[in-house]
């Protein structure tokens, strides 16, 4: 899984952080059918517009993987999630529940971490372990496993913040503030949460 990722350092040893996010188009498919969805509900306050507008972008990023024959992981992910939070809107009316799927996939990936923390293998070890060729043979030293249990606590930290913030607004029917939160303490947050944890768990060197 590690050999997948996209997490690799660039020339000067620092993370790409714009790889790790899937590059400008995985940026653009994570980020362009929730803004579309904001921006078409703000203006027209009519919500079958808003979720059409959002699932149509969705499509047109995997027809454009299948007509280049590039990787449809990202973009089948994106339009699943779109889907889904589509259908969740239009079955209650309430333009809100467009990001109830986004709060169950992130308690989701909270508890993935906060497990693979508890039984020490933290997943952002697994990720920087292989883009710094240790591979697992931190597992074997108590203080490279301390700062990829840290780095994982921090990654937890991001999400969690998300649900602080995001949830209140959602209790609030406050569609509009939640749009922009979600794209706001999107993609952003997520790249700043790595790059901390990166530094945070590099390894130090010795004379």
């Amino acid at each position: 899984m590690a050999a997948k990722s996209a997490l690799v350092r660039k020339g000067d040893g620092q993370i790409d952080l714009l790889a790790a996010a899937g590059g400008v188009r995985g940026i653009a498919e994570s980020v362009l059918p929730g803004l579309v969805f904001l921006v078409a509900f703000t203006i027209t306050r009519e919500l079958a517009w808003a979720l059409a507008g959002s699932v149509a972008v969705a499509v047109v990023f995997v027809a454009a993987r299948l007509v280049q024959r590039t990787p449809l992981t990202q973009s089948l992910a994106g339009i699943v999630g779109v889907l889904i939070s589509a259908f969740l809107a239009m079955k209650t009316g309430k333009a809100t529940d467009y990001y109830v799927w986004g709060f169950v996939t992130n308690a989701a990936y909270i508890a993935a971490l906060v497990v693979s923390i508890l039984v020490k293998w933290p997943v952002l070890g697994l990720l920087f372990g292989y883009a710094r060729n240790e591979g697992v043979r931190w597992r074997k030293v108590p203080q490279r496993l301390r700062a990829y249990r840290v780095a994982t606590w921090i990654l937890v930290g991001v999400m969690a913040a998300r649900l602080l913030v995001q949830l209140p607004l959602y209790l609030a029917d406050a569609v509009d503030a939640l749009g922009a939160m979600r794209l706001l303490m999107g993609v952003p947050l997520y790249a700043f949460g790595l790059w901390v944890a990166w530094l945070l768990s590099r390894p130090i060197k010795r004379d």
